[in-house]
């Protein structure tokens, strides 16, 4: 724990040695030029990235990722971050709007490519409260959180439903970011074309498939995705640079689209891992940091900038991970599962975070935060007071960032699995309102209840970070309490202090009605978004590596 200011002055003795003291330290007491200005802001979210596919945080991890490595040895690592979904569009959700996505329409699943947009117009987004305080804002990557694309002469269904030559509307640029380019969902859903700001970049005339096949431009290849994205995040640096050193600073949201699938390393990246393409996939993602980091450095902006990196949930079972841990290599590290599960493989992710002379170098957290907590950190940032009907779910990180806090931050974390199974953490204790994994691990809940194994689960997150023994029996008292909070949370809509809020519609904890439609083999509409869960399935479930594979022309 950091030093107070008094203590700390009192400790020094004298202004002299105040002045001789690291800058990190100086800045604790409130010195120093970082107290002047607001700091640049740069987030970088991987895709689909494990806790153990970074090196440092998996000292037995067979994936280099220099990269990251020095990013962590600048700055914190914290090593109980959480995604607030296991799946991509309800984090990112989370991450621009500071609520949990399970209070939106959307409470299972995620959207497709095309899919309309999830944020409402009037909610406050991260990028849009630091726009209000002079920020220049830019969004590269991957959006997945809908947008609108003109409708076209086809029917609801055909090929020509949108026109795809008319500017879109509701996407990046009107929640809150001054700039973006990228695509409009994950890598593997069409369409199959850059955007910048509200336009394609190219005419979507042909057709393409990678794992999806859908409309497509024809220069597009899912293997140039990441070098494009790395590009323009360093153009975007460099351009905002004149300005953010004259007074306006930057703040750039970076959603890679790797290492999720299509697994496709450039040609100079395969075999780089020795281990398979997965491997050097995220060989390939940490040199794109890399990139970042020499371009902050080049434009003299990585002093006063906030640099953070993480994932949106687990590693994918499409990378392989059998064949991985076959070889030494444990995506997940000790925890149980991986993407789309309740258990911790599912949310439990990467969070490194460097802030010359405000963050201690080397330094680790074991606060208990989530992806949600990004807006109540930038508005402590900008010493504002957010409005009672934003960032429902954020607690502000600066404390934890600067070394300060003096006790836990958060009074709890909620996650929430792909088929929408809920989970509270509170201290050492992580209950889960589902018998299995509520995902894609065996065993999946129809599984679980078909071996006879309680409909509950409670664990000592302390002593069994592995999610191996079941306490829920024993400790009945700790799950009621837990309960009570989440269904408190649930009724609140919310989960910090503040006036009530309404959530976008009924939210059922132990979702009784989805598991009926299961059953049935059907899925509840409301749930579905892009699709149910076994579309969603296909998301992670096809040829990882098929770039190209099977593409076709337009007649």
């Amino acid at each position: 724990m950091w030093i107070q200011r008094r203590a700390f002055l009192k400790w020094l003795g004298a202004g002299a040695a105040l002045a001789a003291a690291p800058s990190w330290l100086r800045a604790a007491a409130g010195e120093g030029p970082a107290r002047a200005g607001r700091p640049n802001i740069v987030y970088i979210l991987a895709d689909d990235l494990g806790y153990g596919d970074v090196r440092c945080l998996n000292p037995g991890g067979k994936i280099p990722t220099p990269h990251l490595d020095r990013l962590a040895a600048q700055g914190v690592i914290f090593t109980e971050a959480h995604s607030g979904s296991a799946v991509c569009t309800p984090t990112r959700y989370g991450i621009l709007t500071g609520r949990y996505s399970w209070r939106s329409s959307l409470r299972s699943g995620v959207l497709g490519g095309d899919s309309p947009p999830l944020i409402a117009p009037g909610r406050l987004t991260a990028p849009a409260l630091l726009k209000q305080h002079g920020y220049a804002t830019g969004c590269i990557g991957k959006w997945h959180l809908g947008m609108d694309f003109a409708r076209g002469s086809g029917d609801a269904k055909g090929s020509r439903r949108f026109d795809y030559a008319k500017p879109i509307a509701n996407g990046p640029t009107a929640r809150g970011f001054d700039y973006y380019f990228g695509i409009s969902a994950s890598l593997d859903m069409p369409p199959f074309a850059f955007i910048e700001n509200d336009r394609f970049t190219a005419a979507l005339d042909t057709e393409k498939q990678w794992i999806r096949k859908g409309p497509a431009a024809r220069d597009f290849e899912a293997v140039d995705v990441l070098p494009a994205l790395a590009r323009k995040a360093v153009e975007y640096i460099e351009s905002g640079a004149p300005q953010a050193r004259a007074g306006t600073p930057l703040f750039l949201y970076l959603a890679l689209a790797s290492p999720h699938t299509p697994i496709v390393p450039a040609a100079e990246w395969q075999g780089k891992s020795g281990l398979n393409p997965y491997g050097d996939f995220v060989m390939q993602t940490d040199a794109a940091v890399g990139e970042v980091m020499k371009a902050l450095d080049r434009a003299g902006l990585a002093d006063n900038t906030l640099l953070v990196f993480t994932s949106d949930n687990g590693c994918s079972p499409a990378a392989k991970v059998q064949e991985l841990e076959g070889k030494g290599h444990y995506p997940s590290y000790h925890f149980r599962g991986y993407k789309a599960d309740i258990w911790e493989g599912g949310h439990h992710v990467p969070f490194l975070a460097r802030w010359p002379g405000r963050i201690r170098p080397g330094s680790r957290s074991d606060q208990l935060t989530c992806l949600t907590d990004l807006m109540a950190t930038c508005a402590d940032l900008l010493g504002v007071k957010l409005p009672d009907d934003a960032g429902e779910d954020s607690v502000s990180m600066l404390p934890a960032l600067l070394g300060t806090a003096a006790g836990p931050l958060r009074e709890a974390a909620v996650h929430h699995s792909i088929s929408g199974k809920f989970s509270i953490r509170q201290g050492r204790w992580k209950l889960e309102l589902c018998p299995g994994s509520g995902g894609w691990s065996s065993p999946k809940d129809p599984e679980a209840l078909a071996q006879g194994l309680p409909p509950v689960q409670l664990y000592d997150m302390a002593g069994d970070v592995g999610e191996k023994v079941n306490v829920h029996a024993k400790n009945p008292e700790v799950a009621s309490r837990l309960l009570a909070l989440l269904e408190k949370y649930v009724a609140d809509g919310r989960s910090t202090p503040g006036a009530p809020q309404k959530n976008d519609g009924p939210v059922d904890i132990w979702k009784k009605g989805a598991d009926k439609a299961a059953k049935k083999g059907k899925a509840k509409k409301s749930d579905r978004a892009m699709g149910d869960e076994s579309s969603v399935t296909r998301e992670t479930g096809g040829r990882p590596g098929a770039a190209g594979q099977g593409t076709r022309r337009a007649e």
